[in-house]
C-alpha cells in the first residue's frame, strides 16, 4: 500500500527562473526505509519539506502530493500533525520547552490528548529511548546526541506512520550518530514506520536502506537497491565518492562479484585479494616552526560556581598548520574555539597570538586582520535578504573590491544562488556562503566549527581544495569536527579533546591507527593487512602496487 504518492511535482523559489524540483513522480510504500541522497542543493530538503504541509517552502508549485490516498492539502490538520513526523538537521531548532519530560508531552498536549494517555505514552517512549535517566533534566543541559534523540522521541510519542528526517546526524559525533541510525532501524523493523532519511553518512545508512533515491538537479536520477548504484551510475559520477568505503574500494579496484556495503563485507572481500601485510610511513607535512597561537593552562566555566568545562587545556598551533580537533558531543570543543577567538574569557591561563597576549589586541585588529571564526550554525552570520547582498555587505564593510567578491562567488560556486534568500539555501549551501563571507577578510588564522556538516562528498572535496590552497598561501586552520574521514585525509595534525583538555595528538596515520570507533572505515576494513592505512586512497594504492 502506498503511503505517499507524488504526482508530477515541480517547484520554483521566488525570484528564481530555474525550478528546484522538476516533474517529480514517486511512490513510497508503507514500511519502507528510504535513503534520500544527492549533492548539496539538488533539491532533497526542498522535496522532503513538501511532505510536511506546515514546513512546505514558499514558492510556485505544480502537481499533487497524496498521503494515504488523500491530497496533502486537504488532509485533516490533526492527522497531518500526528501521522507525519519531521526531524530537523539542527536539534536546537526543534526543542520548544525547558524540561525533557515536558518536551515529550508537548505534542500530545497540543493535540488535546487526555492526561492518562499522555503519561502512558511518555513513559513508554522514555523507556524505549533510554531517556529515563535524564527525564527531569533541563533541555539546555543536554548534549547534541541527547537533544536529537529527544526530538525523535517527542515525535514518536504521537505514534506517526511516516517519519521524515533531514540530515539528523550532521551535528553528532560518530558514536552518537551510529546509535541514532540504529534506533531508526529499530523503529522501522519493529514498528513498521515508514522512514525517509536524507543523510550524508552513507557508511551506516545504505546497508539498512530498502531503497535509495538519488537526486540530481531537481530530478530523481536513481531509484533502486543500494547494491545497484554502482551498476547504474556513470563511473565518474560525483555520487560515487559518497558511497560506503567498502563499495568505493571495490569500485576503484575493479572488483567482481557481490558488491560490499558494510565494513564486514569489505574485510572479507579484501582478504580474498591476498594483499601482503604493509606498514605505511607517517604523514608528515612541512609546516613552519613558529607558533602563531598558543593556549597555556586554560580553565573556563560558564557560571561562577559551576563546573569547569575546560581545565588544564594546553595547545600550540604552528604557522600554516591544519589542525583538526575531535571529541564527543557536549565536551567543550566549540567553547575552546570561542576562547581561542577571544569571544570567551578563561578565568585561568593565557592565550597568545603571535607571541602577544590575545587580550592586548583591539577587536578591530583581531577580527579584521588576524582571525575569524565560522560558527556551528552559519545562519547566525546572515543579515540580508539575498546571497548577493550578504557578500556585498561584507565587501563594503571591509573595502573589498568587486573583482575579489566575484572571484569568491565563483570559487564557492554561488553564482546560481545570488538572488536566493540565505535561509532558502540547503544546509551545505549555507555553509559555503558563510565561509565565503568570512574569507573575504583574508584572515591569517581561520577557526572552523563543524564546516563539513550538511556537505555532500563532492562539496567536501571542493572545501578541502579551498582550505589546502589557503594553507599553501600561509593561512593557519583550526577545525573542530566530527568528520573523521575528512580529518584523516586532509589535516596535518589531529587532536582528541576529552574531559576538559587535549588527551592525544599526532599526525593522522599515527592518530587514527589502532582505534575502534575514532577511526576511519578504511582502517577498520584493512587493519589486519595494512596496519596504518587510514584512507580509501591508501588501501587502493597499496593493493594496486602489490597486485602488479
Amino acid at each position: 500500500m502506498a503511503i505517499v504518492k507524488i504526482d508530477n511535482v515541480s517547484f520554483t523559489y521566488p525570484n528564481e527562473i530555474e525550478p528546484v524540483l522538476k516533474n517529480i513522480d514517486l511512490t513510497i510504500q508503507q514500511g519502507e526505509f528510504i535513503a534520500f541522497i544527492g549533492q548539496s542543493g539538488c533539491g532533497k530538503s526542498t522535496l522532503l519539506r513538501h511532505f510536511k504541509r506546515e514546513l512546505c517552502p514558499y514558492g510556485d508549485r505544480t502537481g499533487h502530493i497524496f498521503y494515504q490516498g488523500c491530497d496533502l492539502e486537504q488532509l485533516d490538520a490533526e492527522v497531518a500533525a500526528a501521522n507525519i513526523g519531521y526531524v530537523f538537521q539542527n536539534p536546537d531548532n526543534q526543542i520548544v520547552t525547558d524540561k525533557v519530560w515536558h518536551e515529550l508531552a508537548f505534542g500530545l498536549e497540543s493535540l488535546g490528548v487526555n492526561s492518562a494517555t499522555i503519561r502512558r505514552r511518555v513513559a513508554e517512549m522514555a523507556n524505549f529511548f533510554g531517556i529515563q535517566k535524564w527525564f527531569h533534566q533541563k533541555t539546555t543541559e543536554l548534549s547534541g546526541g541527547q537533544k536529537q534523540l529527544l526530538n525523535l522521541a517527542s515525535i514518536m510519542v504521537m505514534q506517526p506512520k511516516l517519519l521524515l528526517l533531514d540530515e539528523p546526524t550532521s551535528q553528532l559525533d560518530p558514536i552518537a550518530a551510529l546509535e541514532f541510525i540504529q534506533t531508526l532501524h529499530r523503529l522501522n523493523k519493529e514498528l513498521g514506520i515508514t522512514i525517509i532519511l536524507i543523510e550524508h553518512r552513507l557508511e551506516e545508512v545504505l546497508p539498512l536502506a530498502d531503497r535509495v533515491l538519488i537526486m540530481d538537479k531537481g530530478t530523481i536520477l536513481f531509484d533502486g537497491s543500494p547494491r545497484e548504484i554502482l551498476k547504474t551510475l556513470p563511473a565518474n559520477h560525483a555520487m560515487i565518492t559518497a558511497l560506503p568505503t567498502a563499495t568505493k574500494i571495490f569500485h576503484l579496484l575493479n572488483g567482481e562479484g557481490l558488491i560490499p556495503l558494510t565494513i564486514r563485507e569489505g574485510q572479507r572481500w579484501l582478504k580474498e585479494q591476498q594483499v601482503p601485510a604493509i606498514t605505511l610511513p607517517p604523514i608528515i607535512q612541512k609546516n613552519k616552526e613558529n607558533i602563531v597561537l598558543e593556549a597555556r593552562d586554560i580553565a573556563f566555566r560558564y557560571e561562577k560556581n559551576g563546573q569547569d568545562i575546560i581545565y588544564h587545556f594546553n595547545l600550540q598551533v604552528k604557522e600554516q598548520e591544519f589542525l583538526t580537533i575531535l571529541g564527543g558531543n557536549g565536551t567543550g570543543k566549540s567553547t575552546v574555539l570561542s576562547i581561542l577567538a577571544g569571544l570567551q574569557k578563561p578565568y585561568r591561563g593565557k592565550v597568545t597570538l603571535f607571541n602577544k597576549p590575545l587580550k592586548s589586541y583591539s577587536n578591530k585588529q583581531l577580527y579584521q586582520h588576524y582571525l575569524t571564526l565560522l560558527p556551528q550554525d552559519p545562519k547566525t552570520l546572515f543579515v540580508q535578504k539575498t546571497v548577493q547582498q550578504e557578500l556585498e555587505d561584507m565587501a563594503h564593510l571591509h573595502k573589498i573590491t568587486k573583482e575579489k567578491m566575484q572571484e569568491t562567488i565563483q570559487l564557492f560556486q554561488l553564482t546560481h544562488l545570488v538572488k536566493r534568500h540565505p535561509y532558502d539555501l540547503s544546509g551545505g549551501e549555507q555553509q559555503k556562503l558563510a565561509l565565503a563571507k568570512l574569507l573575504l577578510i583574508e584572515p591569517k588564522i581561520l577557526l572552523l566549527d563543524e564546516p563539513t556538516k550538511g556537505l555532500d562528498a563532492q562539496a567536501k572535496n571542493e572545501l578541502a581544495d579551498i582550505l589546502n590552497n589557503l594553507q599553501a598561501k600561509g593561512m593557519t586552520i583550526i577545525m573542530v569536527t566530527h568528520d573523521i574521514e575528512f580529518s584523516a585525509q586532509y589535516s596535518s595534525r589531529c587532536a582528541l579533546f576529552f574531559d576538559g583538555s587535549i588527551v592525544s595528538e599526532d599526525e593522522p596515520r599515527a592518530f587514527y591507527s589502532g582505534n575502534s570507533f575514532y577511526t576511519t572505515a578504511a582502517h577498520r576494513i584493512s587493519r589486519e593487512q595494512l596496519s596504518n592505512a587510514i584512507t580509501c586512497e591508501d588501501v587502493v594504492t597499496l593493493c594496486q602496487k602489490t597486485c602488479v
